[in-house]
């Protein structure tokens, strides 16, 4: 079932989430127990994120390199695969434009829909570490737009290749990011808002935030997006801070903003155990907001953790 469908026909907010595939080495009993806890509050669809492999050169001497792959993760499309046979979930693959042509794309589109997997987060990606900003792949697309144009052509028929002329249109969902706050490369939010539109125009079905943490923010960006003609369901994606790393890396990594009164509360906590209880109460206050306002659904980030977001849904659901 498509998320657009889950959306149009919910009575009440939805619960889902996103997981992260395991590092390489993990087995699939990781990703099961980072799902198990949270299946009593019925998600009505998980998020598989896709994570470019890292690459460095090491000398081998004689002017020779030798390429060394990094923190290679298990594949996307085989977990989402697994995910909706073993729970009968929805599934939500990321597809991003970062080491992919438009060829291997179309690959990866046929392959989603042979799979009977009926959604898909059309998203850019970020730049590689040894990149100074990102660079697309070799035909390959530079921008969500793009890669959500070439969804959207293949779900009426339009392959790559006019030789496919009995090939079968693909029938995909497609999902989009939005920034509360911009995305860190635009010039201001009104820029951002305006290529957003342009990524809905392209075929994106549906929106689903980056994390924030201040709800006036969200209502704010939804009215703003309202006022430019974008009408399309917009999602509220949720993060619950566990620990002192995630309040040294998660607003500089995710260019966001804690809200003065969170900030003061975090700083008086000595323990990643306080963080984390202060961050399940802070989060529990904004979806419970969110939930007054009836949002299409609270969208959890676990980072492959569930603990906290369970505590969490336990209260809301």
């Amino acid at each position: 079932m498509k998320v657009i469908e889950h959306l149009q026909q919910r009575d009440g907010t939805l619960f889902s989430f996103e997981i992260l595939p395991p590092l390489k080495g993990k087995d699939i009993h990781s990703i099961y127990a980072g799902i198990d806890p949270l299946m009593e509050f019925k998600p009505s669809f998980i998020n598989v994120t896709y994570h470019r492999e890292e690459v460095i050169y090491k000398e081998r001497g004689q002017g020779l390199l030798q390429k060394i792959r990094l923190r290679k993760r298990p594949g996307t499309v085989g977990i989402c695969a697994m995910i909706k046979a073993k729970y009968d979930v929805d599934t939500v693959p990321h597809l991003i434009c970062g080491g992919f042509s438009r060829e291997d794309t179309e690959d990866a589109l046929i392959e989603l829909s042979f799979l009977g997997i009926d959604n898909v987060l059309a998203l850019r990606g970020d730049a590689v570490k040894n990149e100074p900003h990102f660079i697309p792949e070799r035909d390959g697309h530079a921008h969500a737009e793009d890669l959500i144009r070439q969804i959207a052509g293949l779900n009426r028929g339009k392959y790559l290749y006019e030789e496919e002329q009995e090939a079968s249109p693909t029938n995909l969902c497609i999902g989009a990011a939005c920034y509360p706050e911009k995305h860190q490369e635009a010039l201001n939010l009104g820029t951002d808002i305006a290529y957003l539109k342009r990524k809905v125009e392209a075929g994106a079905d549906y929106l689903v935030t980056q994390m924030f943490f201040d709800n006036q923010r969200y209502f704010d960006f939804v009215e703003r997006c309202r006022k430019e003609g974008i009408q399309v369901p917009i999602i509220p994606g949720l993060k619950p801070l566990t620990n002192f790393r995630h309040v040294a890396f998660i607003p500089k990594t995710f260019h966001i903003d804690l809200p003065d009164a969170y900030a003061r509360e975090l700083v008086k906590c000595a323990t990643d155990d306080a963080v984390k209880a202060l961050g399940i109460e802070w989060t529990v206050a904004q979806a419970k907001e969110l939930l007054a306002h009836n949002v299409p659904s609270l969208h959890f980030y676990t980072m492959g953790k569930s603990e906290a977001v369970k505590a969490i849904a336990s209260q809301l659901f």
